[in-house]
């Protein structure tokens, strides 16, 4: 288990709180972030400069929630690609404009063989399906035995947590309960 970084003062748990349930959706977040605070916006974005060089906040990225956008289908693709092209394969395929995830994750053998993932979301599964067809042939003459994992049902979506100043990691699911499997090659 990593140990968590813990948050140095008052005003760096303040700046943490502040984006902690999201940036303001307005032009300039960090500016509204500060005149809250009641420093300038230089202050607030240089302390989340130093809080993630430090560890304290590891990224800071978009939640989208697809469901709300009228994309029903959420298919993760696992993939059983050589593990000596891997990595440009995963590449290749995150390039993709409607994969919204393209990771490596270790095999474990004998139940587990893939070793890439790539995340579509789509409007129907047989979108999704269609989208999964364009990453295979996306690669001439070489096919990658893979399946499509569908999501069952949702789960509440948010980011990171803190607590005490310490960074809490959202809990992490395990198998495959909330997906389907659907055979694909």
């Amino acid at each position: 288990m990593v140990e968590p970084v813990r948050i140095r003062g008052d005003f760096e748990r303040a700046v943490i709180g502040a984006i902690e349930a999201g940036l303001p959706l307005v032009a300039r977040p960090y500016a509204d972030i500060a005149e809250r605070l009641g420093v300038d916006e230089e202050r607030v974005i240089e302390t989340l400069a130093v809080l993630q060089r430090e560890g304290a906040i590891r990224r800071m990225g978009v939640i989208v929630r697809h469901h709300e956008l009228g994309y029903r289908a959420n298919g993760m693709v696992v993939w059983d690609v050589p593990d000596d092209e891997v990595g440009r394969i995963g590449r290749l395929f995150g390039d993709a404009p409607f994969v919204t995830l393209s990771y490596r994750r270790p095999r474990r053998p004998p139940q587990w063989r893939y070793n890439l993932f790539t995340m579509i979301h789509g409007r129907t599964r047989a979108h999704v399906v269609e989208m999964v067809e364009r990453l295979a042939g996306m690669v001439p003459d070489r096919s990658f035995p893979h399946e499509i994992l569908f999501s069952g049902r949702r789960f509440k979506q948010r980011g990171a947590r803190y607590a005490g100043g310490a960074v809490v990691s959202p809990p992490q699911r395990t198998g495959d309960r909330a997906l389907t499997r659907r055979e694909t090659k």
